[in-house]
């Protein structure tokens, strides 16, 4: 079953025919894991994920996460610090990219 299939095709505003397109699949095999008839193979739900930049845990309904799931280092974080990492991921990639600019900025005047 892919759970979110349907909301993050909607989301991106193509057709099931585009996204078959895409994938190099038929619009039915499209319309069958939308409306759970069928399961994709393990590469498309590969290529699903890749092409929606998501996990496929989120594709399938495992977690919430709805961006791609990268490795993490454990860190013990203070209030302060976690919520600084939860405004960042709020953030778009540009705006992520300004906040890192800031930092190293910052960082960079402290050292020289």
């Amino acid at each position: 079953m892919i759970k979110n299939l349907k909301l993050l095709r909607s989301k991106k505003g193509i057709s099931q025919q585009f996204l078959a397109e895409v994938l190099g699949v038929s619009q039915q095999s499209i319309n069958k894991y939308e409306n759970h008839n069928i399961e994709p193979d393990i590469s498309t739900l590969s290529r699903l994920a890749e092409y929606f930049h998501t996990s496929i845990d989120y594709l399938v309904g495992h977690t919430e996460i709805d961006h791609v799931i990268e490795p993490v280092a454990h860190h013990d974080l203070n209030k302060l610090e976690s919520s600084l990492i939860d405004g960042f991921r709020k953030l778009d990639p540009p705006e992520q990219e300004s906040i890192l600019l800031i930092i190293e900025n910052y960082n960079k005047n402290r050292s020289g």
